[in-house]
């Protein structure tokens, strides 16, 4: 008896160190980036489908803390839903992820989703999880199934200092117009010494265009940029084309709103009434590098609180995700 008992002890005070070490890594106020793949499932059909979306925390109570989805997609074989109204919650201190709600599609039209996902493995830098869960569109219901990584935005450290004040340096790399990983990527840049090849956290060699391709900053803070590349890049900001996206190698239609008084060469413009479907990137205006000459820098200010999706719509594989 006296066995079983310390057994128990044991067991409580373990579950209990467990348990605060994972709650340290879902707090309230805190940005992530979730992105998965997997498949969608009816009786007769099975389509790809990909998830993007940026959570931010904020409620908790005990072991549940509460997130709003502020930006993303989720796509399913050639349709691809953008957040409308989702919701979720971290169960058990992250152990367990709940999402739910609507997203809309290329018509217009309201597409219910529900998933619940649980953790896998996890990283010193991101987790695995496993979803299961629901896209109910007009027509049909699939079962989706999801490997996905949640990746947290930590706050971005300050590299380099001038005039005894801190500024961060975030640069594009050479090579950053070339597409493409592994061996294919470091011979199209031209010199092997400077491309930059990484493995993130799933194992997966990536090839990295910035020198920082996810930041977190507080409001009203200035950004250096610096063309370290063989050919001008422009950077401008705004919604959609994700890690996932189908489109993310091929033509690319990027969009404005016909209210924005300057409107980056090539952008099309979205016809009113349209929320801008059959767009891939909708660009919102609060960043706009204009052409950066190689050697050349510009430095930008990020004012507005809330997440920030950058891309070079020439090179639109280039991709920074923020938090404001």
């Amino acid at each position: 008896m006296k066995t079983i008992v310390g057994l128990l002890v044991f067991f409580v005070i373990f579950l209990g160190f467990y348990m605060s070490d994972a709650s340290a890594q879902v707090s309230p106020n805190s940005a992530f980036v979730l992105e998965g793949s997997g498949y969608g499932v009816t009786e007769e059909i099975i389509r790809v489908s990909d998830l993007d979306l940026s959570i931010i925390t904020s409620s908790q109570s005990r072991a549940t803390t509460n997130f709003d989805i502020e930006d993303g997609f989720i796509s399913l074989a050639d349709n691809e839903f953008l957040v409308k109204d989702l919701k979720g919650s971290f169960l058990r201190e992250g152990h367990f992820i709940r999402i739910n709600g609507s997203v809309e599609d290329n018509s217009g039209e309201t597409v219910t989703v529900r998933f619940f996902g649980r953790l896998i493995e996890e990283s010193k830098d991101a987790s695995v999880y496993s979803f299961t869960g629901r896209i109910n569109t007009i027509d049909e219901s699939f079962k989706v199934i999801y490997t996905s990584k949640l990746s947290k935005l930590i706050e971005t450290p300050n590299i380099i200092t001038e005039s005894k004040e801190e500024q961060l340096i975030l640069r594009i790399l050479k090579g950053s117009s070339s597409q493409g990983i592994a061996s294919s990527y470091i011979e199209s840049s031209g010199t092997r010494q400077e491309a930059t090849v990484t493995r993130g956290s799933d194992g997966a060699l990536r090839a990295s265009y910035f020198s920082h391709d996810r930041i977190t900053v507080e409001p009203g803070t200035t950004i250096k940029i610096v063309n370290d590349d063989l050919v001008p890049h422009r950077l401008v900001s705004g919604q959609g084309l994700g890690t996932h996206s189908s489109v993310i190698s091929g033509a690319v239609k990027i969009c404005s709103e016909d209210n924005l008084a300057k409107i980056p060469k090539g952008f099309s413009i979205i016809p009113a009434g349209s929320d801008a479907r059959g767009c891939d990137f909708t660009f919102d205006g609060r960043i706009n590098t204009g052409m950066i000459s190689p050697g050349d820098s510009v430095s930008i200010t990020f004012n507005e609180r809330g997440f920030y999706r950058i891309i070079d719509p020439d090179y639109p594989w280039m991709r920074i995700d923020g938090y404001v």
